[in-house]
């Protein structure tokens, strides 16, 4: 009966160790910081998709300001939030592409309004837009850093999952890599927007 229960503890350490050596573990860990990472970047995004409806009105306000700009803003938000993001969608090349895709033509949106508010002096003049343009950047900013957060993290994970012997768990427990976020400028991405309210 002893020997027996030396046996059964000598299988139960054994076991220990060969899920621990194999990365069954570090794929846990890194599993749960993708998804807060990934979270983080969600956040980010919804709060530049809040501030939007403020921007609008404001620009809305100043006089033959160029509506098809304005719509195209309007319209790149709508796109961008009515994309149901899931805890799958990291598993999810194609809608994970949707989702980023949405969000790039949100950004461009937003920057070519900034870029047309250079033309309305009065409109750079007003406080309350000069204010939103000031939180606009910070989200901005904030969104880059959770990117690049979240883009480290997927990193490490996808390498986990190709590299040996763990891409051996990755097969058996189906851990299989995670898109990542592609950007077509990546210089142009990650320098911070500038925010200019002189007159020109």
């Amino acid at each position: 009966m002893l020997n027996m229960k030396t046996t059964f503890a000598t299988l139960i350490l054994a076991a220990s160790a060969l899920l621990t050596g194999c990365g069954y573990n570090d794929f846990q860990r890194l599993d749960e910081q993708t998804k807060a990472a990934w979270s983080d970047v969600l956040n980010q995004y919804q709060r530049r998709a809040d501030l939007i409806p403020n921007i609008v009105n404001t620009v809305k306000g100043e006089a033959n300001f160029e509506q098809d700009t304005l719509t195209k803003v309007v319209e790149a938000r709508a796109k961008a939030t009515s994309i149901q993001v899931t805890p799958e969608t990291l598993n999810n090349p194609e809608a994970f592409k949707r989702f980023q895709d949405a969000q790039n033509q949100l950004g461009s949106a937003l920057s070519r309004l900034l870029a047309v508010s250079e033309n309305y002096p009065n409109l750079k003049a007003n406080q309350g837009f000069r204010d939103l343009r000031v939180q606009l950047e910070g989200t901005e900013n904030r969104i880059a850093v959770a990117r690049d957060r979240y883009i480290k993290t997927i990193a490490e994970y996808n390498v986990l999952a190709r590299s040996f012997p763990t891409n051996l768990t990755a097969m058996v427990f189906k851990y299989s890599e995670k898109p990542q976020f592609t950007v077509a400028n990546e210089a142009q991405i990650s320098a911070p927007p500038t925010v200019s309210f002189e007159k020109k």
